[in-house]
């Protein structure tokens, strides 16, 4: 059994707000496994699913941010599991806007629910999946700024970081944290400049045997 526990705020002002981008993944998994996260235990709304073949329980935390801990606790003692069984979504300042990737364990960064989480947990062990939401501008305040909605140019990207979090968490849930932090932690840039190398190197080898070939039949037909 899993615990996936999106963090975020109750209420309807904070709906869609960048810190809530684990409730709206939470709501994503929900939907896909077509059930819903509504009833009401260990100060969270919950809801039982089957994702990849194992039972999951789909918290959003009710506590609001700061005191995530207070409602991933108890939760954790209730059905006796590890940390390692907890799944946390979460927004990530230092992340750019759209990336997503997977953790497990290290320091809460200043984030206020994994501060919480790391309070009320036996360790820190449990699996991350953080989704960037890049930094505020010089002008804004950090609180205003994550408690802000996604821009209208920027909904687009923030939506696909949803499906691909989504997807994470099912990939952890499949194939292990180790592997899927070895798909989604890749950078697709470094990806391409290998994959470049790569051709430039295969295209290099298969020259030189020709070329080689060439000078020897030149050599002979002198």
């Amino acid at each position: 059994m899993f615990i996936v526990v999106g963090l975020g705020n109750p209420g309807r002002e904070y709906e869609d707000t960048r810190h809530n981008v684990g409730f709206m993944v939470v709501d994503a998994l929900a939907e896909r496994a077509g059930v819903q996260v509504c009833d009401k235990k260990f100060k969270a709304r919950v809801g039982r699913a089957r994702l990849e073949g194992e039972d999951c329980l789909l918290m959003k935390p009710e506590t609001f941010m700061n005191l995530s801990g207070e409602s991933v606790g108890p939760a954790l003692g209730f059905f006796k599991l590890s940390t390692a069984q907890v799944i946390v979504v979460h927004d990530e300042l230092d992340l750019p806007l759209g990336t997503v990737r997977l953790k497990k364990g290290g320091g809460h960064g200043g984030h206020n629910g994994l501060r919480s989480l790391k309070q009320h947990l036996p360790d820190d062990g449990f699996v991350r999946v953080r989704i960037g939401i890049g930094k505020p501008p010089p002008q804004w305040d950090t609180a205003d700024y994550v408690l802000s909605r996604f821009a209208s140019s920027e909904r687009a990207v923030a939506d696909s970081a949803l499906n691909e979090a989504a997807s994470a968490v099912r990939a952890v849930l499949k194939d292990g944290i180790g592997k899927a932090m070895g798909h989604f932690n890749r950078d697709p840039e470094k990806e391409r400049a290998k994959a470049e190398r790569r051709r430039k190197k295969i295209e290099g080898g298969a020259d030189s045997p020709a070329q080689g070939n060439e000078s020897k039949a030149t050599e002979g037909e002198s």
